[in-house]
């Protein structure tokens, strides 16, 4: 049975169809991965599934219960908790308390301690969020949504503006969540080679519907991907 199921979700904002009849389940401890160009409806679709906004159609459905209708607060408490692609932290407090924040607002998350631990945050444990580069401020992110008891993690963009050394770093860091606390993790990425690169199955959207679902090795020989996502036929050059 699958962990998280969304069924035919349709989203529109007066005139823009935002999600066109987007389904998809992911099943417990498996890294999904959501591509698409810009306006694809990648942060509608993740902010549809925490319940900042209310589908218009379809249905949002964690362990088979539906989360439609559910505030984003108790949806989090249901255990799905995400981040953004501006990080977000209280940068008046420390990195400890920031994760406390999370650990407290939480249910049956992971303590402060483990938590500096398993990030590698422990030597800027005390300095104020507001002085911390953008790698560790995004770990100290993923820390605070890791502290709110995170069964499903939706990871909005976190790579962007890092460095090819530091993606590498944080895709390592992905799958030791995945791997050591068997959290589901749902990815976004404007780069489709680095969801290929972490990804158990990928799904690519457009215009607010799905346009591929699959193996991610599959991706680059879909036909419709290559000529709307990728811009060229596929074995094309540089495809």
């Amino acid at each position: 049975m699958a962990l998280l199921e969304i069924d035919d979700v349709h989203k529109r904002f007066g005139n823009l169809d935002a999600l066109q009849g987007v389904t998809f389940s992911v099943t417990e401890g498996e890294i999904f991965g959501v591509a698409g160009p810009n306006g694809a409806g990648k942060s509608v679709l993740f902010k549809t599934i925490a319940g900042v906004h209310r589908p218009d159609r379809g249905d949002i459905r964690l362990d088979g219960d539906s989360l439609v209708g559910l505030s984003p607060t108790k949806v989090c408490h249901r255990g799905l908790t995400r981040t953004f692609q501006t990080p977000t932290t209280f940068p008046s407090l420390t990195v400890r308390d920031n994760l406390r924040v999370g650990t407290t607002f939480g249910e049956g998350g992971r303590s402060v301690d483990e938590l500096l631990d398993f990030l590698d945050l422990g030597r800027v444990a005390d300095r104020k969020a507001s002085n911390l580069d953008l790698f560790t401020l995004k770990r100290v992110v993923l820390g605070a949504a890791l502290g709110a008891g995170a069964r499903v993690l939706l990871l909005d963009e976190p790579m962007a503006g890092f460095s090819v050394v530091e993606i590498e770093k944080y895709r390592e860091l992905v799958h030791a969540i995945n791997d050591t606390w068997g959290v589901t993790i749902i990815i976004i990425e404007h780069l489709l080679d680095v969801l290929i690169g972490v990804s158990d199955r990928l799904m690519v959207l457009h215009y607010g519907q799905v346009l591929f679902s699959g193996l991610p090795e599959e991706v680059r020989s879909d036909e419709t991907v290559a000529e709307v996502y990728l811009g060229q036929a596929p074995g094309a050059q540089g495809a």
